[in-house]
């Protein structure tokens, strides 16, 4: 008799045996901390639902592994296991987006990190974080004395990264301040490594071509017009578009509905916020992104701020460092930002470019983040990914 699965070992099961995923021992591994987690938070006999307002502090789990090994997948399991009035899974950048406007709502209010700390657990018992992964000095401030609040008000945290908790913020501006957040993070959960040498987007997902390459302008130009036809985008090249982001304006190519299609130099050469993605991602279902080049370039070192963009040119001050970095890395960092968002709202992207997918970024300060947009654009050509969006979605 079939029974609908309930916690994350049974869901995972029940996707093992229809032959939707495959066995992966590092999964297991991973599997079975979670389960043991989901046990300690639902109490005796592995219930569904826990108690409004535990009193025992639950530690948590920290998974971290290369891309493609499962962490967000195994985390989205143990989520839809739990009571969802009392779990908040959110991207890590989303999730410090809203403590930066808590503070400034905040100013003047003493304590205030415990103050939205405090609020944060009256509403929630667990929090999961996806993509941990600090690279803002903001952040980096803020962490340590966000999560021992969180964790002085019984906050159970699981998180995914691609970094052990020791790495996190590497080389970063004052990483000394931060060290009080990594000290946290080991205290209060289990670290987990995800070693297994399976990486399930690229084995396991059916491709949808959705990454278009052609050499040649006048090719990739054809290529471009089967796209916008078959999503019924008309062009009209003489006359430019705008789309108002966030009080600027974006040109783009054409737009039908909530499908919109925008030329690379448009959205990643200008000065973009992550904001602008946001906001974008909102408000359309469907995406095509044209005439990618190369974004690696000609490298070059430069004397960079530890944890800062690269805009800011270092003067020699204590906690510089040189840096290997492709001309176009600004462009590249947009990219992935673009990419992110999109992935996380479950956007449909289609591309046209100018050299392959894995010649578009080779040697840069970028390579360890454009690693995970490209797994994540593997996973996002797709058929699974592209049925997350109906064509009467599409509108």
């Amino acid at each position: 008799m079939y029974t609908t699965p309930t916690n994350p070992k049974q869901r995972y099961e029940s996707l093992l045996n229809a032959g939707e995923i495959q066995a992966d021992p590092s999964q297991e591994r991973a599997l079975d901390a979670l389960q043991e987690l989901y046990e300690r938070l639902a109490g005796a006999g592995g219930r569904s639902k826990w108690l409004v307002g535990k009193s025992e502090y639950v530690s948590g789990l920290y998974l971290w592994g290369k891309v493609g090994r499962g962490k967000t997948f195994l985390m989205d399991l143990f989520v839809a296991s739990l009571n969802p009035e009392q779990v908040l899974r959110q991207h890590f950048h989303h999730f410090m987006a809203s403590v930066h406007r808590q503070l400034q709502a905040l100013s003047g209010t003493p304590e205030p990190l415990r103050r939205i700390a405090r609020d944060f657990s009256r509403r929630y018992s667990v929090l999961c974080f996806d993509e941990f992964f600090v690279s803002d000095i903001g952040d980096a401030m803020l962490l340590g004395g966000l999560l021992q609040s969180l964790f002085e008000f019984n906050v159970t945290l699981v998180g995914t990264s691609n970094t052990p908790p020791e790495r996190l913020y590497w080389d970063g501006l004052q990483r000394s301040r931060f060290l009080p957040a990594i000290a946290a993070i080991q205290a209060h959960t289990q670290t987990l490594h995800m070693d297994g040498g399976l990486d399930h987007r690229e084995r396991a997902l059916q491709p949808e071509a959705i990454y278009f390459v052609e050499r040649d302008q006048s090719e990739l130009s054809d290529v471009e017009g089967d796209l916008l036809q078959r999503f019924e985008l008309v062009a009209d090249r003489d006359k430019p578009r705008t789309l108002k982001v966030l009080s600027r304006d974006i040109v783009y190519v054409a737009r039908a509905g909530r499908r919109i299609a925008f030329d690379f130099a448009a959205l990643c050469e200008g000065p973009r916020s992550h904001l602008d993605y946001v906001d974008i991602a909102e408000r359309f279902d469907l995406i095509i992104l044209l005439n990618i080049p190369p974004l690696s370039g000609e490298a070059y070192e430069r004397i960079k701020a530890r944890g800062t963009e690269d805009g800011s040119i270092g003067s020699g001050a204590t906690g510089e460092r040189a840096v290997l970095l492709s001309r176009k890395d600004d462009a590249a960092r947009r990219f992935i930002a673009l990419v992110d968002e999109l992935y996380e709202r479950k956007v449909r992207l289609y591309m046209t470019a100018f050299a392959p997918l894995a010649e578009l970024y080779t040697r840069g300060a970028l390579t360890f983040e454009f690693e995970r947009a490209r797994s994540r654009l593997l996973e996002m050509g797709s058929q699974e990914y592209q049925r997350l969006r109906e064509p009467s979605e599409l509108a």
